[in-house]
């Protein structure tokens, strides 16, 4: 989830369809949806003998993709419903080593797992920053994925938990890490027509029209556009 307990893109797929999306040459969509390059980073590091951390856990997405590998994994989240799922879903895979708690990420101190690694997916804020230096030993990594300030760039309005390059290396700097890995990773939806690109994101509509950026979509697309791009921040530090 969202640090806010909103759906802003929270830890669950955003269902959209994506005709013609632009990947990666011969690359297939990653294990639950989840990127390929933040795997890579992880599976890097000694998961077999770490606890990690996963906060804004929703349903558990990146939880379950690492507790086969990982020694413990904590999933945290403030939405019970959410984490009531996680609990269903680990119950159904066998997984004995995950862990799931209703929990503020922004106001937790996760000092009490003593993680080796903390980590989160389309969940990012400097709160969440803040409280990974704090509970990992140096040598560590913290390593996520955020929202880019290009996310869904057509409404004309930038996420409120989204960063760009600069503005990430800056808050992770001043929490004591070191920047191991710092990529953009977009793709851009393009549509034949008006109606397929508003049935792309009928399931944002209510709150793009609350903040404002649904409008802007249809002025956009009243004015020919026809792309919707999504943009992410691959990050990986390891705490000095």
């Amino acid at each position: 989830m969202a640090p806010d307990g909103s759906s802003e893109g929270g830890n669950a797929p955003l269902g959209l369809p994506r005709p013609n999306a632009r990947r990666r040459p011969g690359e297939a969509a990653a294990p639950l949806d989840i990127s390929r390059a933040f795997l890579r980073l992880l599976h890097a590091e000694p998961l077999s003998t770490l606890t990690a951390l996963d906060v804004g856990t929703g349903r558990g997405r990146l939880a379950l993709a690492l507790a086969p590998h990982c020694r413990a994994v904590v999933g945290i989240d403030r939405e019970a419903t959410a984490i009531d799922e996680a609990r269903r879903l680990a119950a159904g895979a066998g997984l004995a080593n995950v862990e799931f708690i209703v929990g503020d990420v922004e106001k937790l101190e996760y000092t009490t797992w003593r993680p080796g690694l903390v980590g989160a997916y389309l969940c990012m804020s400097d709160a969440i920053i803040e409280r990974a230096g704090r509970a990992l030993d140096p040598g560590h990594v913290l390593a996520f994925v955020a929202f880019h300030t290009d996310q869904w760039r057509e409404t004309g309005r930038p996420s409120r938990f989204a960063y760009d390059e600069a503005g990430m290396r800056a808050v992770l700097a001043r929490t004591g890490f070191v920047v191991e890995n710092l990529e953009v990773e977009r793709e851009v939806q393009r549509f034949d027509s008006v109606e397929q690109a508003l049935a792309a994101v009928i399931g944002l509509e209510e709150r793009w029209r609350s903040d404002g950026r649904w409008f802007r979509y249809i002025k956009y697309l009243e004015d020919g556009g026809r792309d919707l791009t999504r943009s992410h921040l691959v990050v990986k530090a390891r705490r000095t």
